[in-house]
């Protein structure tokens, strides 16, 4: 991803330098940046010359027009990085505050409905194989979709998974009927032409690319729906949450 910058400004830019030495990633750049930019325009003029009270009277502001507590949060933290790092005045947020973040359960499919009704009505081979990968091992989207063929252990029954969430890496374990699902799928893609050497687990349809994630959560909601399932999915619907163990914090046997 890269972000939009026409015309971009010397504060702008420096904002976005400031964040790139600190490794922020690309997506918490740019809706860091969407954040000041929308400050920008409640403002009226450059936010490099807001007060205290202007800024406590934006976050009102967002609060009486129905701002989420993430999207309140992420408009928060996009001024912080402004005022605290960019413009080096700290003293400027002493009025915004964060707001709590009501956690919730994700809907868990029953093994029977997800296994047998969510995946098997994803429309091909790869997806079913990428659901039930996920199903199987907790991945998130992005998890499963930056897997590539050397990422799976048979002698070990354990799939690397490089740089996932908190850019840790990590092991999940395999069960012998997900290894069984993934050797179909590679015999099948690779008869197809579809797998490299050495490449994606999940290409797109240039192999040289993986699939993207925006791919496969379509892929995710189209199979919802033609299972007849109602309620709300995601990727963490598929998998249910296990105690912690040596290898990946979230794994489970199908």
């Amino acid at each position: 991803m890269t972000i939009p910058t026409p015309a971009t400004s010397p504060l702008r830019q420096r904002m976005i330098e400031d964040m790139r030495m600190r490794k922020f990633g690309e997506k918490t750049q740019y809706h860091y940046v969407r954040a000041v930019r929308q400050f920008a325009k409640y403002l009226g003029r450059s936010p490099d010359s807001a007060s205290v009270e202007e800024l406590r009277n934006y976050q009102l502001y967002l609060v009486d027009h129905g701002t989420s507590p993430a999207s309140l949060n992420a408009s928060i933290c996009g001024a912080e990085v402004l005022f605290g790092v960019t413009l080096d005045r700290p003293e400027a947020m002493a009025k915004m505050k964060p707001v709590h973040l009501p956690r919730k359960l994700p809907d868990i499919l029953s093994p029977g409905r997800g296994k047998n009704g969510w995946i098997a009505a994803a429309g091909n081979l790869k997806h079913q194989t990428a659901l039930a990968l996920a199903y199987a091992t907790g991945l998130r989207v992005n998890e499963v979709v930056h897997l590539k063929v050397s990422d799976i252990d048979s002698q070990r029954m354990t799939l690397r998974v490089e740089q996932g969430k908190g850019q840790k890496d990590r092991y999940a374990l395999l069960s012998p009927v997900l290894l069984e699902r993934l050797r179909v799928w590679w015999r099948v893609a690779r008869a197809q032409g579809k797998m490299l050497d050495g490449g994606w687990l999940f290409p797109g349809m240039d192999p040289i690319q993986h699939l993207s994630t925006r791919q496969l959560n379509r892929a995710i909601h189209a199979a919802a729906d033609e299972a007849g399932i109602d309620k709300r999915i995601s990727m963490h619907s598929c998998a249910m949450p296990l105690p912690p163990t040596c290898w990946s914090r979230r794994s489970i046997f199908v």
